[in-house]
């Protein structure tokens, strides 16, 4: 590991954002269930911590959306990786993500869930970069705005390293 980790958002500052967003989410979602929909590989940290702290009835499933591969920067082109296992016509849906950047993503990603008839789809994030963002996405839950940096830990990755990380940091190349 060549590169050098700067510490941007410490261990305990996430946990407690989680937490506060967790009962957002729980108030906003008060007398409903919740279907949360992680999107691999980087979103699994958050959505398990998260779902730890939503305290109305959750169900969870997975995709895997890739639009980085081994790149710092999107690559414009989105493929969908490993669809859901289950259906998610009449649910309120939760989109779970580790970071937004350009948007390209989860522009695309929410307008194929769209066309199986939830009830809602709602979007949160770990990490959010709207200064890079060339599609328009609503963010409904943000935990962090950071700046136009490469960030790795707490499920992010750079080439596949780090994501074990318990904090945010970046990456100086």
């Amino acid at each position: 590991m060549s590169e050098v980790i700067r510490e941007l958002l410490s261990e305990e500052v996430v946990a407690a954002k989680i937490k506060e967003i967790g009962q957002q989410i729980t108030k906003d979602y008060e007398g409903k269930e919740i279907h949360l929909i992680c999107v691999l590989k980087g979103g699994v940290f958050f959505t398990c911590e998260l779902a730890k702290r939503i305290e109305v009835p959750v169900s969870l499933d997975f995709m895997s959306v890739s639009s980085y591969g081994d790149d710092t920067k999107s690559s414009g082109v989105v493929k969908i990786v490993k669809d859901l296992d289950e259906s998610i016509d009449g649910k309120d849906i939760l989109i779970v993500e580790d970071i937004i950047d350009s948007g390209r993503t989860l522009s695309y990603l929410i307008e194929i869930l769209k066309q199986r008839n939830p009830s809602s789809i709602r979007l949160c994030t770990l990490l959010d970069k709207p200064e890079r963002r060339v599609k328009d996405v609503k963010v409904d839950y943000v935990c962090f705005n950071i700046p136009d940096e490469f960030v790795v830990g707490y499920g992010l990755d750079y080439a596949q390293k780090y994501r074990n990380l318990p904090f945010i940091g970046v990456v100086e190349l």
